[in-house]
């Protein structure tokens, strides 16, 4: 689904947050990205996403280059978009319209879906989410966890083979990230590919495929089967995930 290779970035041109990244995501699988807060995590979502072009190295999504260029092709773009869904870690970011209903129909109708097939799916979302009580409620006077299940249900609706999320469970109460941990797991189950970003150790399931981590120093520290590496405790205390009185 995607392969990086020497991937970088720096922003301003001065400031680094990826250093020569290798990465392979394939179909079907369940990958986490670790690493402190600062690492890279959210710049590499982004550049999976499109949202955000490498400075240096390549990216392939779907075996087709993702560049800007190939980005500015409407019948590219589009194809992408509907592939790939990605769940900011500031849901301020992410959901502007008037209402949850509209904000959750608004994928629907970037898809070119009728009006009967955008009510289906958003009902669906809503029930998925257990946000229908929210649905004509203005988003900004939600909470933060609530609004992070609205755009969680508005990436959802599109049906996306690719899930990108960031820090999905911050703000989340423990039901809610409970929940969300169950939903993720169905939709693995049903074939989707999910990539999930977060330095909250307790997020993670050891049954994930595997464990990406991001060293502070922007490189990759380790891609290794995930149950390997959350038992890994002088991996973890090296990138600053834990920290281990009897360490530097």
């Amino acid at each position: 689904m995607f392969s990086c290779r020497g991937l970088e970035h720096s922003y301003l041109g001065r400031f680094p947050a990826l250093r020569g990244i290798d990465l392979d995501v394939a179909r079907g699988e369940r990958v986490i990205l670790l690493g402190a807060n600062g690492c890279g995590k959210s710049t590499l979502l982004k550049i999976l996403a499109g949202l955000v072009p490498p400075t240096a190295g390549t990216v392939h999504a779907f075996a087709e280059p993702l560049t800007e260029d190939a980005l500015a092709d409407e019948q590219f773009s589009r194809a992408f978009r509907s592939r790939v869904g990605f769940v900011f870690q500031n849901s301020d970011a992410q959901v502007f319209s008037p209402t949850v209903r509209e904000e959750i129909e608004f994928g629907c109708r970037q898809l070119g879906l009728d009006d009967r097939a955008t009510a289906a799916r958003t009902g669906d979302a809503l029930a998925l989410l257990e946000i229908g009580d929210l649905a004509e409620r203005t988003p900004f006077q939600l909470s933060e966890g609530q609004r992070k299940r609205v755009a969680i249900a508005s990436v959802l609706v599109m049906n996306p083979q690719v899930l990108l999320l960031d820090e999905p469970t911050a703000a989340l109460d423990p039901r809610t990230r409970h929940r969300l941990r169950e939903l993720l797991d169905s939709l693995h189950a049903a074939g989707r590919t999910i990539v999930l970003a977060t330095h909250d150790l307790e997020t993670p399931d050891p049954r994930t495929d595997r464990a990406v981590v991001l060293g502070e120093d922007h490189t990759l520290l380790c891609d290794a089967p995930a149950a390997h590496v959350l038992t890994d405790l002088d991996l973890l205390a090296r990138a600053n995930l834990i920290h281990r009185p009897d360490r530097p």
